[in-house]
């Protein structure tokens, strides 16, 4: 069974969500995410899997556990010559937009045709969204699981 775990440094960024504009001249529909960076984001995670996994995607169940790692607002840290310190209530947990469906649906999007066939084949996982102090990304594991 087959395990992989790497990292993807950038600000995650959500997918899903759409928007439709109507073009008067062609008289259709376009569709549009409504994340502009999502596109950067998703680029970023295919080029990091792409240098760490090189086989056929993955035919079976899959568990897969991401911990986003979201960039803290100003506000988390003192002021002064305390800039550069956390403030002793600095929240651990990132609780608000954009929501880790979101961002689970953005980066899962990238990994499909690479590890595996199709999103419906991730049966098992956790997802979390901490504040990082540091670097911006996401801690991505996927474990094949055995059909038995």
């Amino acid at each position: 069974m087959m395990k992989l775990n790497f990292k993807v440094v950038g600000i995650p960024k959500p997918g899903g969500s759409k928007r439709t504009f109507f073009n008067k001249k062609t008289g259709k529909g376009i569709i549009v995410d409504t994340c502009k960076k999502v596109k950067q984001w998703r680029d970023t995670v295919i080029s990091i899997v792409s240098e760490v996994y090189t086989g056929a995607p993955l035919p079976g169940p899959i568990k897969l556990d991401i911990t986003f790692h979201m960039p803290r607002p100003q506000h988390h840290y003192g002021t002064g010559k305390n800039k550069s310190i956390l403030k002793f209530n600095a929240p651990k947990y990132h609780i608000c937009v954009p929501d880790r469906t979101k961002l689970l649906r953005s980066t899962e999007d990238a990994l499909t045709k690479i590890l595996w066939r199709n999103d419906s084949q991730i049966v098992a996982g956790n997802i979390i969204k901490l504040y990082t102090n540091t670097q911006p990304g996401a801690d991505i594991y996927i474990e094949e699981l055995d059909e038995q």
